[in-house]
């Protein structure tokens, strides 16, 4: 893979290849825990990849074979006052939400343990893979706290609100079976074949239109968070919009034709 031109970063590695960004949290000597930086570099990271043209999906991941994200910077949350505390989360919350509404699919591939923020992180993207290794929670309740980087808002919506309880309230780790069972993750792979299995999900998103892609998105997103009446219109909305693009019509035509669609983003 080619890096990315013009972007640094202390604690990511962000590569692009073949219009597929792969985003690595890059600190395995603490099991890619997340910190200030770290969430910092996240959402900058995000906000380029959003307006980079050269890319139309992005696959998140950790570094190593151990973890995704192990969780937050224990010592950093150890010291926090109350305001700082509440600013923490927002930071990471705002990181998230970043990563929710880029208008491109995120992949996780979650390659070990993903817990506290890591899952949180997981939880933020539209797709998540797991390795047969990987061990998912939200063990905040032990250490005295919540769930911050909206675990608790996002977790229910994914896989039920008697599911989610569970898992926060007992704050235990389940494997990724279990995972796969109610619906935390679409699939899992074994370690050595999860990359190529994201980037093989990834290549087929990308023969697809990507304005289709960025409305479904975000007529799907944004319709979870209010009620049917106002999601449906949502969806009239976007429906009527992509009914003026090249694409519809490339696409239609294609079928007709009996040929594959050669979308331009028009």
């Amino acid at each position: 893979m080619t890096t990315a031109v013009g972007t640094t970063y202390e604690n990511l590695i962000v590569e692009v290849q073949n219009r597929i960004a792969r985003v690595t949290v890059n600190r395995p000597k603490v099991l890619n825990a997340l910190n200030e930086k770290t969430v910092r570099e996240i959402h900058a990271a995000f906000s380029s990849l959003r307006d980079n043209d050269e890319v139309g999906v992005v696959i998140l991941t950790g570094s190593g074979e151990k973890a995704f994200v192990a969780g937050a910077d224990i010592n950093e949350l150890a010291v926090m006052t109350p305001l700082q505390g509440e600013a923490s989360s927002k930071l990471g919350q705002a990181a998230l939400r970043e990563i929710e509404t880029l208008g491109k699919p995120v992949i996780a591939a979650i390659n070990g343990f993903a817990l506290g923020g890591g899952c949180e992180l997981a939880l933020a993207c539209h797709i998540r893979f797991a390795s047969e290794n990987a061990k998912l929670g939200l063990p905040e309740v032990g250490l005295g706290i919540i769930p911050g980087y909206g675990g608790t808002q996002r977790l229910p919506r994914i896989v039920g609100l008697g599911h989610a309880l569970e898992i926060i309230t007992t704050a235990r780790m389940i494997d990724a079976q279990e995972a796969l069972r109610i619906g935390l993750v679409n699939r899992v792979y074994p370690q050595n074949e999860l990359i190529a299995q994201s980037e093989k999900v990834a290549s087929e998103i990308l023969s697809r239109g990507a304005l289709a892609i960025r409305y479904a998105l975000d007529a799907a997103i944004r319709g979870m968070e209010t009620d049917l009446t106002q999601g449906l219109e949502r969806e009239a909305g976007h429906f009527g919009l992509l009914a003026a693009t090249a694409d519809m019509h490339e696409g239609l035509k294609a079928f007709l034709e009996k040929r594959k669609p050669t979308f331009t983003g028009a």
